[in-house]
């Protein structure tokens, strides 16, 4: 299973703001033209709510989240496609991959060639577990091997499945960059092991921004 943890979140600098949370701060940033009434923190939920519902997005930008997703290389290189994100990974160039991971059995939809459906076939499921499993016992003997022999890390990787493969990386971007990934990577077409990792991410944005709640339950894209 993946895992998704935050690392990081843009903090108000308690000197110059009565801001204490990232929730205040974006309300401070949003009244901006209203510097009277910026530090008015008891109302800054109301006022993301506002914000989120008639999508005035720019407040949004102005606090980043930075989180640690570990997972497969190949939904990685699915994640690596929203670029409005920045991106630190794991580099197999550098340090060894020793960390393998096998996947669930799953068929394909036949009335959506993008969509996979739940297998209910435990012998299918063993067999596809156990072959994987074959798969990476050879591939670390032959990964080993050559490190063994002197070969470089680079050129070495090259034997490594994309899908069995874990890596690590670090995802740094707006509040605004996280509700859009949010909510196109929850949707039911997204491939399950990808939509699992959004929906960590979802529910940990929401544990710091509750008050985006309501938005994220929209499907309505972020412009």
């Amino acid at each position: 299973m993946p895992q998704v943890r935050i690392i990081g979140i843009t903090q108000p600098n308690l000197e110059n703001t009565d801001c204490v949370t990232a929730e205040e701060l974006i309300a401070y940033a949003a009244r901006v033209s209203n510097p009277s009434n910026q530090n008015n923190t008891e109302t800054a939920p109301k006022l993301l709510r506002y914000l989120a519902k008639n999508r005035h997005w720019s407040p949004f930008e102005m606090v980043h989240v930075v989180m640690e997703i570990t997972t497969t290389r190949d939904i990685a290189r699915q994640i690596l496609r929203h670029r409005s994100f920045s991106f630190q990974e794991f580099s197999q160039r550098y340090a060894v991959a020793s960390n393998m991971l096998v996947s669930e059995a799953r068929l394909q939809d036949t009335k959506n060639r993008q969509n996979s459906i739940e297998n209910t076939d435990y012998f299918l499921e063993e067999e596809w577990v156990a072959a994987q499993e074959e798969v990476i016992d050879l591939i670390q003997e032959i990964y080993q091997e050559f490190l063994d022999k002197g070969m470089a890390k680079e050129v070495a990787r090259k034997v490594l499945p994309e899908g069995l493969t874990e890596s690590v990386m670090y995802m740094s971007g707006s509040v605004r960059s996280w509700i859009h990934y949010c909510q196109e990577r929850t949707k039911p077409g997204v491939q399950k092991e990808h939509r699992i990792v959004a929906e960590y991410c979802k529910s940990l944005l929401l544990a710091n921004f509750p008050s985006l709640e309501e938005i994220l339950k929209d499907d309505t894209p972020v412009q």
